[in-house]
C-alpha cells in the first residue's frame, strides 16, 4: 500500500521594508497609511477578480487583473505577491491550465498573508 504524505501550503512573504519606509518618508505618516490602505483594498479587490475571471475561465481577463495585482504589490513593497502574480499572468497567456491551478491556489495563499504582513508593519508605524 502506497504512503500519503501532506504537504503543508506555506512559505514566506517578502515585503520591501524600503519601500514601505520610503512611502512614509515621502509622505508623512498618516497619508502613507491611507495610501497603502487604498492600496490593500485595491490589491484585495483585484485578487478576487482574478479568482473570479479564472471560475468563469478568461484567462485574459485573469492575466490583466494578475498584471494589476503585480503592479500594485510592487508599488508597496509586496515583492512575493507580485512575482506570483506575474507568474499567475504568464500561465493564463499560455493556457496552462495545470500550471494555471497551481499558481491560483498559490497567489490566494500568498495574497492573504502578504496583505496580513503590510497591514500589521503599517499598524505599527
Amino acid at each position: 500500500m502506497a504512503q500519503v504524505t501532506t504537504l503543508a501550503m506555506w512559505e514566506q512573504v517578502r515585503v520591501d521594508t524600503r519601500r514601505v519606509a520610503t512611502i512614509v518618508n515621502e509622505l508623512g505618516e498618516t497619508s502613507a497609511r491611507n495610501v497603502i490602505e487604498l492600496a490593500l483594498e485595491q490589491l484585495a479587490t483585484k485578487l478576487t477578480a482574478v479568482d473570479q475571471a479564472l471560475r468563469q475561465g478568461d484567462l485574459a481577463q485573469a492575466a490583466s487583473d494578475a498584471e494589476r495585482v503585480a503592479r500594485l504589490a510592487w508599488q508597496i513593497g509586496l515583492l512575493s505577491l507580485a512575482g506570483v502574480a506575474m507568474d499567475l499572468g504568464s500561465c493564463a497567456d499560455r493556457g496552462d491550465q495545470v500550471a494555471l491551478a497551481a499558481v491560483q491556489a498559490r497567489l490566494m495563499r500568498v495574497g492573504n498573508r502578504s496583505l496580513t504582513a503590510i497591514w500589521d508593519r503599517t499598524a505599527l508605524a
